[in-house]
Formats: structure tokens, C-alpha cells, sequence
């Protein structure tokens, strides 16, 4: 891990060398307002960004917080990584980030270091005068991206032809894009989090025998499985086959249906891992997050959102030690905040959330740059009806206790 005094030049992937072009003959041409310009160059980083030395980037993104002071708001997930990480205000996973979006009425821009459906989710809680914005708009999540808006609606056609209006709840974690929290919304659905997955679970069985659970089927699976819903009662429904590839006898039979989708980073993790911790140490503590496999999940001693996992760690016993199952980034940060504790990731060469990391400091420094000279970089927003019905899911789940 790089940290804030380990001046290592900055890995840079190829999303990244891809996102500008610019000659240098061009960018001397330029001016600064025209390197902004909103049309063509709306998602291109100007090569000098690019060619900043880490020092340079830090001093500039101060400098830039200072002037702009309580206008701007950086909210940082906890995958982020340090030379990012360092400059957020408020640090939290994705729904405690929205949160603090839609109660900080003040900031005039949320620069949301983090991914897609999480600036989408800040857009639709936040007040109409306030803008979302997203350093590096190719920061997506390969979860949100298994479930597409058209292949859901298809789906969702067949269960109501199969099973009728009303009998399906429509739930979705809040990794998903905004299109899909939509459909909920306008279906009589809601939204989860992993941390209230199981009370979300209680609210839809009140209300429809079924449950049509997106997109991580894993969450879904481990949290129905607490709810005493046997794996013979769920099905995967997998979009590239005709009715996701069940019969209708096991459509009809299912009580809950999950999408074929899951967290490429989560599924990494193995109870193969956890037997290899706890062979080397008999007295270790393993935690996992949710998103991963049941296997993993029921073989571990701790299982719960990212912000559970810090806070079981902060709150343990001087010299425990304490086996991982989640992000690199955040698993390295707790390490490095409880430096009385031994803390490890389960998977020694497990990488850093791919989409989540295109949010280079590099980036940060752009969109700042660009609100210094009255020019909005990179703004997600929301169309009014999808933002309609993504607030009602959203607010059922604030709702529920």
C-alpha cells in the first residue's frame, strides 16, 4: 500500500492512459476554460494531469479545498485508495456516504469519490441545487453492470406473465444503477443495504410471497438463508437463458429469485483461505462481507458490511488477530489504524476494487481545478421520473427499522 509518505509514483491502468489523447502541441494551445469545455471534452483528463508528480497533485487539491472551502464536499468510500482517501471529509460505505449527501444541504458540489451507482444515488438525495460529482466517469461497479436495465424488465415481464401482478417484491442491494432502483420503486419494491438486508427481507415477505432479489445473488442467498428460506425455495436467474433457465414449475415453487450477479472482488475469498488462517493460528478471528459465498459466510465468525467490519475490528481486544474477507484497501487501512491488532486479508494477492481505483488523485485535482474557474466536470444526474421512483424505494428502506 502507498501511503501519504511513501511518494511512489502512481500506478495509472490502461482506463486511465485511455480517458485523453491530447497532443502536447494541443494542450499548449489551450486554455484552461477550454481543457473544461463540456462538450467533447467532457470526460477526457488533459495529458498534464497525468504528468503531475504526486506532490504537485497533493498540493494542488489543498489548495483547491481551501478556496473552495464549505462549497465542496469530498466523500470517500472506503475502497478508495490513500492518496484519494486523504482528502474526504467523510469517509463511510455507499449509503453512509448518500446519507451525509442529503444532509449537508450546504455544499453547493458532492465530489463522490467512489463509483457510478453511488454518485447516482448521492444525485437523487441530495437538494435540486446542489451537483454530484464523479472524478472518473469510467468508475463503475461490475455488479451494477450483471444486472442491465433492458435484460431486468425482461425478466420482470416473464415472472408477472407466469405468476401474475403482485406477487413478486421487486428488492435491490444498493450496488445497482438508478434505472434498476427505479423498477422498484414503481413495482411496490424496495432498496437494501448490506447492513439491513434481513429487516428489507422481513418488510417484502409482508407484503408478496416472493422475492425478485438484485443484482448480487450472494447477499441475497446468505441473507435469505437467515431468514430460514432453504436453497430448494430459491432459483438463479440467469438473463441469457429463456426464463432464466427454470421451468416454470420452479419459478412457481421458488420464494426467492436471484439475479445471476455477484461481486467480482467478494468471490474471490474461499473457506480453503480460512482454514489456511486458522491452521496458522488457532485463536484468529475471521470476518467476511456478506457479498461473499455462503460457504465463506457460514465457515466464518463474523459476517457484516463494510462499516461492521471496521467497527468489530476498532473495538476488539489488544493483540487479536483478525483474518479478512473484503477490499484490500479498507482491509489495509484498518490494519494500519490498529496497529496493536494483527490484521490481514484472507487473499494474499487479492487486488484492489479495479473500478473503484480508477478514481486517481490525478482526477481530483481536474474536477477541483475546473469548480476554480466556474466550471463543472463530470456532474451525474438523474431524469426526473427515474429519480421519482428511485426515491420511493429508497425511502421504504429508511422506512424500515
Amino acid at each position: 500500500m502507498v501511503s501519504k509518505i511513501d511518494k511512489q509514483p502512481i500506478p495509472i491502468t490502461e482506463i486511465e492512459q485511455s480517458a485523453f489523447c491530447q497532443t502536447d502541441d494541443e494542450l499548449a494551445s489551450k486554455t484552461l476554460e477550454e481543457e473544461f469545455d463540456s462538450g467533447v471534452r467532457w470526460q477526457k483528463l488533459p495529458v498534464s494531469y497525468m504528468r503531475t508528480s504526486p506532490e504537485e497533485l497533493e498540493k494542488k487539491i489543498s489548495y483547491a479545498k481551501n478556496k473552495l472551502g464549505n462549497k465542496i464536499m469530498i466523500l470517500g468510500h472506503h475502497y478508495q485508495r490513500d492518496e484519494v482517501i486523504q482528502f474526504a471529509d467523510i469517509r463511510g460505505d455507499s449509503f453512509k456516504l448518500s446519507q451525509h449527501a442529503a444532509d449537508s444541504p450546504d455544499a453547493e458540489f458532492i465530489i463522490f469519490c467512489g463509483v457510478h451507482f453511488m454518485a447516482e444515488t448521492a444525485d437523487m438525495l441530495s437538494g435540486r441545487n446542489q451537483k454530484v460529482i464523479l472524478p472518473n466517469l469510467t468508475a463503475g461497479c461490475s455488479m451494477a453492470d450483471m444486472a442491465h436495465i433492458d435484460d431486468v424488465l425482461d425478466c420482470w415481464d416473464d415472472l408477472t406473465e407466469i405468476l401474475g401482478e403482485g406477487s413478486v417484491i421487486p428488492m435491490t442491494y444498493m450496488n445497482s444503477t438508478a434505472a434498476i432502483k427505479s423498477l422498484c420503486g414503481k413495482n411496490g419494491g424496495i432498496v437494501c443495504t448490506s447492513s439491513n438486508a434481513s429487516a428489507a427481507f422481513d418488510w417484502a415477505f409482508e407484503r408478496g410471497e416472493k422475492i425478485l432479489f438484485l443484482p448480487d445473488q450472494h447477499l441475497g442467498r446468505n441473507t435469505a438463508v437467515t431468514k430460514g428460506v432453504t436453497l430448494d425455495e430459491m432459483i438463479v436467474w440467469n438473463p441469457f437463458k429463456p426464463q432464466g433457465g427454470n421451468t416454470i414449475e420452479q419459478i412457481n415453487n421458488a420464494k426467492l429469485i436471484l439475479w445471476q450477479g455477484h461481486c467480482s472482488v467478494h468471490t474471490r475469498f474461499t473457506t480453503a483461505q480460512i482454514d489456511a488462517a486458522r491452521k496458522a493460528d488457532s485463536e484468529v478471528s475471521i470476518v467476511v462481507h456478506p457479498e461473499c459465498t455462503l460457504d465463506v459466510v457460514e465457515s466464518a465468525d463474523y459476517v457484516g458490511s463494510t462499516e461492521y467490519i471496521k467497527e468489530i475490528i476498532n473495538e476488539a481486544d489488544s493483540g487479536t488477530r483478525w483474518g479478512v474477507g473484503t477490499e484490500i484497501s479498507l482491509v489495509n487501512r484498518i490494519a494500519a489504524e490498529n496497529p496493536d491488532k494483527d490484521v490481514f486479508c484472507l487473499d494474499s494477492v487479492v487486488c484492489p476494487c479495479s473500478t473503484m481505483y480508477r478514481i486517481h488523485p490525478a482526477y481530483v485535482a481536474w474536477v477541483l481545478d475546473g469548480l476554480l474557474e466556474g466550471v463543472v466536470v463530470n456532474q451525474i444526474e438523474v431524469d426526473e421520473e427515474t429519480r421519482k421512483f428511485s426515491r420511493i424505494a429508497l425511502e421504504r428502506m429508511l422506512s424500515i427499522k
